[in-house]
Parts: structure tokens; sequence; C-alpha cells
């Protein structure tokens, strides 16, 4: 049995700038392959990707989709992130590699101080043997301050080989399905005689997902976000081949998504 978890870190800081257990959380899911969006790596030597590799003895890759710049010592109220952050933006990470910050976020930006800046991107961990790991461009869409990409991995359970692809899809809003086009493309032109599974955040429903990649299978269904008080499920396992659910779970883990583990088998 494979255990498959991804959570997105949101760089272990909340939306105002506090410190989260998102990194400790990350560790404990006792995961076999492990795919964590939002990871960070500070230029200051704060790197979770090396802190991850080290304590959990795990081998993968990390793709920087992002300059950013991270607050630890923001002052917030008693929710996760200001009210109305997904409308003024959040005051944890400043995103001005791509997109110019509004005068209020400046404003802001300014008011914390120092900052610790650093790159902003999605990893994948693993435990098994890696036959081969590369990272597939799905560019940046225009509204968006970032890029995006896919991790592939060939990786070998016990004498039989299959695919990891490692996503953090953009908003709908912004365009993503465009970017699912080419997950298509890419996973069209992997080894059919591969099983596949596909994690990651998706940003994205499963009743959406079925249209935007048709003929993946869910392999757990739990609400993932927001983490407090879920409603919806935007992360997910996906799967392609001969593989059966043997249970799952999602639990907050100190970021605004909350975790999913999938405990999979090639039949």
């Amino acid at each position: 049995m494979v255990r498959v978890a991804t959570f997105n870190l949101h760089a272990g800081v909340d939306g105002w700038g506090r410190p989260t257990g998102a990194l400790e959380h990350a560790c404990s899911l006792g995961a076999d392959v492990l795919i964590c969006p939002e990871l960070w790596r500070g230029d200051d030597g704060t790197d979770f990707f090396d802190v991850i590799s080290e304590r959990l003895s795990m081998n993968g890759t990390f793709v920087p989709l992002a300059r950013c710049e991270r607050v630890t010592t923001g002052l917030g109220g008693r929710t996760w992130q200001p009210l109305l952050a997904h409308f003024s933006a959040e005051r944890g990470l400043y995103f001005s590699e791509h997109r110019t910050l509004t005068a209020l976020q400046r404003a802001r930006r300014e008011s914390h101080g120092a900052l610790e800046a650093g790159e902003w991107g999605l990893a994948l961990f693993t435990s098994l043997p890696i036959e081969e790991i590369r990272v597939e461009p799905l560019g940046r869409l225009p509204r968006e301050k970032v890029r995006r990409a896919l991790i592939v991995a060939r990786l070998n359970y016990q004498g039989r080989q299959f695919y990891v692809l490692a996503i953090h899809g953009a908003h709908i809003s912004h365009g993503s399905y465009r970017q699912y086009r080419r997950v298509n493309r890419i996973a069209a032109s992997l080894d059919p005689s591969l099983p596949l599974l596909l994690a990651g955040d998706f940003n994205c429903w499963r009743p959406l997902l079925r249209i935007l990649l048709p003929g993946w299978r869910s392999m757990v269904r739990a609400r993932t976000w927001p983490a407090r008080f879920p409603h919806s499920q935007i992360d997910h396992v996906l799967a392609r081949g001969p593989w059966v659910s043997r249970g799952g779970s999602a639990s907050d883990g100190g970021s605004d998504h909350r975790s999913l583990v999938a405990d999979v088998e090639l039949a």
C-alpha cells in the first residue's frame, strides 16, 4: 500500500503573517509520497524543502514558481486571515515579481518592517525509489501573480513502476482550464502501460474536474477548504489505472487548506 498526501503549506504563515504549524503537520502525515504546494525556501536559510527531506529521509524535487516576501511577525485577529483578504489581499505573503503591489499593499508591506525574501513553489517528496523525475512548465496566466508547473515522477513500488504528477492549479476564474488542457496532453504522452496518480491543490471542485480532466478517478473524498470550517474539496488525489482506494482523510494542520491523505494499492 502507498500513502499519498498533499498539503498546501501557505509558506508556513497565516494570512496575517503569523507562523503556523503547517511544516510540522506535513512531516507527521506518514506519507510515502508527499506533495507540498506553496512550499517556502527562504534566502536566509529557512528552507522547508531541506527540513522535510532530512527529517523524513525523502528525495524529490522543488520547482520555484515565484519570488516572494514572507512576514513571520504579523499581528491579527481571531480569523486565519483578514475578513476581506480575497479582495484586498492578505498580509502574510507579498508577490511583486509579475504584478505591482497596490498602494494599500505597499503601505501594509512597509508597516511590517523587515520581511524575509525567498522562493515560493511546488515540491514532491518520496521515500520510494525514483526512476525519473522532471518538471513540465505550465506557464503563467495573465491574471496570475505566479507561474505554474507540473512535476512528473516515475516511481518504483515493490518492483512495479507508476507515475505521480504533482500540481498546484490556478483558479478557474483565472483561466486554469488552459493549464488543465496542457496536463491532459502531458499525461497522454506518458507510458500508457503504467498507472498514474495526479495530486495536489487543484483550486477546483470535483464535478468540474470531471470535465477538465476526463478519465481520472478520485481516491479520497473529504472537504479540505477552508481548513477551519471546510465546505469544499479543492485538493485531490486522482488516479488512472488499477488503483484501489484503501481509505483516506483530511486534517487541519494550520494552513488555509486541510491536508489530504489517501492510502492506495495497485491491484
